[in-house]
């Protein structure tokens, strides 16, 4: 593993924050991810949902980042989760390698105290390393969940 170098762990983190920002603020916009909308997600097939008055008007993949656990306040990322169905999990374990690889030692970590900058700023390293199209949170029973988004697309109309 390569050595850390703070420095170049914050210019990673400020791309990916750029590049998320941007990317979610145009997902967002581009499919009306905002007011009355609902979502319903699934790690078994690992596919997300949003409906407006019933109807789903988008769908996509999802790829569980990690979980931080609301009573504990420790954060685990999907890869070291062997709960997980394997779809939920995808290509996680090449963010575990880009940090292998270039000293970064918070992704290769299984695990951490889950300070929401230091969360935030792994979630937004791991939708660029796997290009996500965006990032999604929700909170279940005392667990924090995290996601990436892939595939956006409206459902095809019923013939």
């Amino acid at each position: 593993m390569t050595q850390h170098d703070h420095a170049v762990w914050e210019e990673a983190v400020l791309a990916a924050r750029e590049r998320a920002r941007t990317r979610q603020a145009l997902m967002v916009e581009r499919f009306g991810l905002s007011g009355d909308v609902r979502y319903d997600w699934t790690l078994d097939d690992a596919r997300i949902a949003w409906s407006r008055g019933g109807e789903v008007f988008l769908t996509g993949r999802i790829t569980m980042i990690g979980s931080v656990s609301l009573t504990q306040g420790t954060w685990l990322w999907s890869w070291a989760n062997d709960s997980l169905p394997p779809a939920a999990v995808g290509d996680m374990d090449r963010v575990r390698r880009f940090g292998e690889a270039n000293g970064f030692p918070v992704l290769p970590w299984p695990g951490f105290d889950a300070h929401p900058g230091l969360v935030a700023e792994a979630r937004m390293v791991a939708a660029s390393v796997l290009d996500a199209e965006g990032l999604w949170a929700d909170t279940v029973e005392d667990t924090q969940v995290h996601f990436l988004l892939h595939d956006l697309t409206p459902p095809a109309p019923a013939a």
